[in-house]
């Protein structure tokens, strides 16, 4: 049967055109009476949503349950899912963008069904709607609005994650009827809300509520363009009035002569409005133009972005405005050069002359003719036209010498894919403009939602889409609803899935986990190839130690800390290390922690135990040493060592030198608290060297030699010490008197460095000829030694002992020649350094 011709279904709404196309045919049962249903479509040619109006009496039916349930269609009829419902009566029925389906009761109990199944989250409104009541709702693409039944006004603006916020408090009063403007079409970035009460309108926001002060009320129905631009308000006398969405401009009035309140105000695109009735819809234009469409049966109106889907028992139409490049192509009485190329084709194909006329008859408008045959294309539902306008336009750009073909190519694919969705057993009746705005992301995720797995493969692999995520919800699918056993099902989907880029067997095994196969998730996280994904599943499944050994073999660091904090919080401590210590890796990341507490410092209590629990004495008297070395007075200090050497002593001849280290340092502390207490300084703390430091530095040098012997302090340490100390305090003739006529066991060049860094050349001199008596100067070194003493003299002698020249002119020049002091060194030299 040949095609109707496109402009069959046109009815003309002043200066443009609006079409019907029949989608479907006999889509719903004949006991299925829709006029006792309420009914709510998701966007872009979505699914249907019907639940029973309680409100309504039905005749009993014996052959069908009593038990209410919520029951998804596609617009073709097709029942996909059966939703058994007995949480109260229904308030709010609607669809988000992504085609969740949300359900709020009388007591503000929102429930989000996902992915077209019985799964869902829940969340509650609050703001004092349990008590007061949901009156009704409306939704937009991510969020919703509900009206109470004391007229506050609740939004919710993200259903991931919902935070129910109450708007600015509306005025009292019955609210005929009222709609929302959705956020991203307001200035204020707020969703809005239109209320009908009285004869005016108030727009009520986030933190506002603004009378409009019409007088042309009271208002039945009011609706808003999908753009947000403009607003449709229905009156009880039948008339209908559009305005901007401002309410600044009254565009056109409408008369519809009828007593009957209508079913449905909603708008078809953005420049019509569509008034419904149980089987008649007014199509109402700019300046009150009107169309009419007229039904057998009762029908339903499900509003899109671009046109209405009407739905009755046995059809569903799209109504919406003619494209512009439609009317250009088919529009009666066209002559546009796209409507002569579309007669060319058809001569063409009749193998007319007249063919080749039409081509020059446009030759020069031909590029612009091809371009409005491949947008026409996308356009119509009927696939004989789209083939037409192809043809057309790959005929007349076989003429062109030059064309593009990326428009035409991407539009045969476009339909190709469109004609796929919108066959009657998917029925996603999509138009060219819905196809763009849902993405071809968009649309292979509502046949995963229909587990259409064959169709979304063969439309992601022709549109060059990755397939993972259509395996995963494969698979998923698989092992909820898969009656095998378990073994069975691993191996199929293992098999199916083997080779295959991208796969996330975490995200199949949880949802086995999620139907409590628990045995089949841990056998899928095997398959799973990246050990961040298995770990978390296995920490919820309680397969902690599994967890520990997948992190471990993994190599992560982080994902081994991120177990072993995990088992911290939930195990006994006892049982926290029995589960470490098989585990070399485990243990050391738990002593890493501990020496690096967040907090700063060391978990000294958790090393303990980690040592205690694995006989690491050593390391446990460690723990306790540091902590001595942390305590403010000399007592408790002394406590802590006592401790160290007690975990020591069991195996005293393997730490002897330990133990001796430790009374060592349990004898300094009670020597330093002797001290602080005689000599009212502070001593604790300080090592042996430091003390006997202080004390020569004090003036206590007999307390100095007695700790020094104490603690057998070699011979070079003490001298050390003591010179540094007498230099500190200047003590220059116990310095001379240290010095007097002793070897020193360090040498005499720490005496002269660091008294001339004292600022005393004067003693820091007398060192230098003990140095050179010693020996092991180089050659010329005494002569700077001298010279850094400002002692030019003996520098100079020095410099003639050892027939340094250099030295001896750098001394002479230092000096000045007509100086006494160097007229002395012309003479030492004299002998030595003749010119």
């Amino acid at each position: 049967m040949e095609a109707p011709h496109p402009t069959d279904g046109w009815e003309q709404v002043g200066e443009r055109f609006y079409r019907k196309i029949a989608l479907y045919t006999a889509i719903f049962d004949e006991d299925l009476d829709l006029d006792n249903y309420i009914v709510a479509g998701a966007p872009y040619a979505g699914a249907i949503a019907l639940y029973r109006d309680e409100n309504k009496l039905v005749a009993y039916q014996p052959n069908k349950s009593s038990k209410p349930t919520i029951d998804i269609y596609s617009s073709a009829g097709k029942l996909l899912r059966s939703i058994k419902w007995d949480n109260g009566a229904i308030k709010g029925l609607g669809w988000s963008v992504d085609e969740k389906l949300l359900v709020i009761t009388n007591d503000g109990t929102v429930r989000c069904y996902y992915g077209l199944q019985d799964d869902f989250t829940q969340f509650s409104l609050g703001n004092g709607a349990e008590e007061a009541g949901v009156n009704s709702c409306r939704f937009y693409d991510d969020g919703m609005v509900a009206l109470l039944l004391n007229n506050a006004l609740i939004s919710v603006t993200s259903y991931d994650e919902p935070r129910p916020k109450l708007l600015a408090s509306p005025p009292d009063g019955h609210v005929h009827s009222w709609a929302i403007i959705a956020p991203n079409y307001t200035l204020s970035r707020s969703v809005e809300v239109l209320l009908g009460i009285g004869q005016t309108v108030y727009v009520v926001d986030a933190t506002e509520c603004e009378d409009r002060f019409l007088d042309i009320g009271p208002f039945t129905q009011i609706s808003v363009s999908p753009n947000g631009k403009f607003a449709a308000l229905y009156t009880e006398t039948g008339h209908a009035h559009v305005i901007t969405s401002d309410f600044q401009t009254r565009l056109s009035e409408h008369d519809s002569k009828s007593k009957i309140p209508p079913k449905y105000l909603h708008w078809c695109g953005n420049d019509a409005v569509v008034i419904a009735w149980e089987d008649e819809v007014h199509v109402v234009g700019p300046h009150g133009a009107v169309a009419q469409f007229f039904y057998d049966n009762r029908i339903h109106l499900v509003p899109d972005i671009d046109g209405v889907r009407v739905i009755s028992n046995n059809l569903c139409d799209f109504l919406q405005k003619v494209p512009d490049v439609t009317e250009e192509v088919f529009g009666i009485g066209t002559e546009s050069p796209a409507s002569v190329l579309l007669d060319a084709v058809e001569q063409l194909d009749a193998q007319s002359p007249k063919a080749d006329d039409d081509i020059q008859l446009i030759r020069p408008q031909l590029p612009e003719a091809v371009d409005a045959c491949v947008s026409a294309a996308g356009q119509e539902f009927a696939v004989h036209w789209q083939k037409q306008l192809l043809k057309a336009a790959s005929f007349g750009k076989s003429v062109l010498d030059i064309y593009n073909s990326d428009d035409f190519v991407d539009m045969c694919e476009t339909l190709r894919v469109l004609n796929a969705a919108r066959f009657f057993e998917v029925g996603l009746p999509l138009s060219y403009e819905q196809y763009l705005r849902l993405t071809p992301e968009g649309l292979v995720a509502r046949l995963l939602n229909r587990h259409e797995y064959l169709l979304a493969l063969r439309i992601a692999a022709y549109l060059r889409l990755p397939t993972d995520k259509i395996y995963v919800h494969w698979a998923s699918a698989k092992v909820r609803l898969g009656a095998e056993d378990d073994d069975a099902i691993c191996r199929l989907v293992v098999d199916k899935l083997a080779g295959k880029p991208g796969i996330s067997f975490e995200a199949i095994a949880r949802a086995a986990y999620d139907e409590g196969r628990s045995r089949l998730a841990t056998q899928l996280l095997n398959h799973e190839p990246r050990a961040g994904r298995q770990v978390p599943l296995l920490l919820s499944m309680e397969e902690d130690e599994l967890a520990l050994d997948k992190a471990v073999e993994s190599g992560d660091t982080d994902l081994v800390y991120f177990v072993l904090h995990h088992l911290r919080r939930k195990l006994p401590l006892a049982a926290f290390f029995r589960v470490t210590s098989a585990r070399p890796l485990a243990t050391a990341l738990v002593e890493a922690a501990a020496r690096n507490h967040p907090e700063g410092g060391e978990d000294t209590a958790l090393l303990k135990d980690l040592y205690y629990q694995d006989d690491r004495r050593l390391d446990g008297a460690d723990v306790f040493v540091r902590e001595s070395l942390r305590q403010p007075d000399s007592r408790t200090a002394s406590d802590k060592l006592a401790l160290a050497a007690k975990l020591l002593a069991d195996n005293s001849k393997e730490n002897a030198f330990e133990l001796s280290a430790l009374r060592e340092a349990a004898s300094l502390l009670r020597l330093q608290e002797a001290l602080d207490r005689d000599l009212t300084d502070t001593f604790t703390g300080l090592s042996v060297n430091e003390t006997v430091f202080k004390l020569i530095r004090l003036g206590y040098h007999g307390r100095a030699k007695k700790v020094a012997a104490e603690f057998r302090l070699p011979e070079r340490v003490l001298w050390w010490t003591r010179l540094q100390a007498l230099v500190a305090k200047r003590d220059w003739s116990e310095l001379e008197e240290m010095a007097r006529g002793k070897k020193s066991p360090i040498g005499w060049e720490p005496f002269y460095n660091l008294t001339l860094l004292a600022g005393n050349p004067r003693l820091a001199g007398t060192f230098v000829g003990k140095c050179v008596a010693a020996g092991g100067l180089e050659a010329g070194q005494s002569v700077v030694m001298y010279e850094k003493c400002g002692m030019r003299v003996k520098a100079a002698e020095e410099a003639v002992r050892h027939k340094d020249a250099e030295g001896y002119m750098r001394v002479l020049e230092a000096a000045g020649r007509g100086t006494a002091e160097g007229r002395e060194i012309e003479r030492l030299g004299a002998a030595v350094f003749r010119k």
